[in-house]
C-alpha cells in the first residue's frame, strides 16, 4: 500500500483528490483533504464523547491518496481546528501542518502499508484494555466477533510509538480488522472512518460482555465454535441494504 494510489476512503470524503494537499505551514486545508480532516476531528471527538479515550489518549487517521491525515500529539480533540490538520506521506515525512503527528504514527503507517486500511481508530477503551490483561484472545462469546474477522487476538505488549508494537499489532491483525494491544487498548481499521469506528465500538462491547458473563460465580460463558462463526461470516456478506 505504498504506491500512492487512491484508496477507498476518497469515495467517502469527495471526488478525485485534486486539491488541498498543501504544504507544512499552510493555514487551512481545502478540497478532499479539508473534508477528510473534518471527518478525522469528528471521529476523534466521538471517541472522547463515547468514553473510549481520556484526555489526549488514542488517535485517529485516514488515508487520502498518498497522504495520511492523523491527529496531532498531545492536543485535546475539542481544541482541534481546520488549520491544525496534520498530514504525512506513507514514509512518515510530514507534508501538511505544523503540529507534530501522534506518537503512534508507526502503528498507523504499518496498517496503511500492509493492509487494505483507509481509516484507523486507536483507543484506550476501558473494558477492552482490561480484557487485554487477562487473555491472549477475546473468547467468542457473541457472533459479533465475526464482524472483526473472528476471535480477536491480543498483541503482546510493547511500548507505545515503537516499531515493535506495530509489528506485534500486524501479527494480531492477520485475517482480522481489529485487535487488542496488550495492557494498552484497541486498534481497528476499515474502508471509512465510520466503519473503523463501528468496529471499535463492537470490540469494546464484546469485551464488556465477556467480562460481565465471566464474572458470574461458578459459571463459564458458553462460547461459539469456529464453524458457527464461519456461518455468521457467510451470512454477513448479504447483510444491510444493497448498493
Amino acid at each position: 500500500m505504498s504506491d500512492g494510489r487512491q484508496g477507498p476512503v476518497e469515495q467517502a470524503v469527495g471526488a478525485e483528490h485534486t486539491a488541498g494537499t498543501g504544504r507544512a505551514g499552510d493555514a487551512r486545508p481545502s478540497g478532499d483533504i479539508g473534508r477528510a480532516w473534518g471527518a478525522v476531528v469528528a471521529t476523534a471527538r466521538r471517541t472522547a464523547a463515547d468514553g473510549l479515550v481520556v484526555g489526549t489518549s488514542g488517535n485517529v487517521s485516514v488515508r487520502v491518496g498518498g497522504t495520511v491525515l492523523v491527529t496531532p500529539s498531545g492536543v485535546p480533540y475539542d481544541r482541534l481546528r481546520p488549520q491544525d490538520a496534520v498530514g504525512v506521506d506513507l514514509e512518515g515525512n510530514q507534508i501538511l501542518g505544523e503540529l507534530a503527528p501522534t506518537s503512534e504514527l508507526p502503528l498507523h503507517l504499518a496498517l496503511y502499508r500492509n493492509t487494505t486500511a483507509a481509516a484507523v481508530v486507536h483507543t484506550h477503551a476501558v473494558h477492552a484494555t482490561a480484557v487485554s490483561t487477562l487473555v491472549a484472545e477475546v473468547p467468542p462469546i457473541h457472533y459479533a466477533a465475526a464482524l472483526l474477522g473472528g476471535p480477536v487476538r491480543v498483541a503482546p505488549y510493547a511500548r507505545y510509538g515503537t516499531d515493535e508494537l506495530a509489528a506485534n499489532m500486524l501479527a494480531a491483525l492477520r485475517d482480522r480488522t481489529g485487535c487488542l494491544l496488550g495492557n494498552h487498548g484497541t486498534v481497528t481499521y476499515g474502508a471509512t472512518l465510520d466503519e473503523a469506528y463501528d468496529r471499535t465500538a463492537q470490540l469494546e462491547w464484546l469485551c464488556r460482555l465477556w467480562l460481565a458473563a465471566s464474572a458470574v460465580p461458578g459459571r463459564s460463558p458458553a462460547l461459539l465454535t469456529p464453524d458457527q462463526l464461519s456461518d455468521v461470516r457467510e451470512a454477513l456478506k448479504g447483510y444491510g441494504q444493497p448498493g
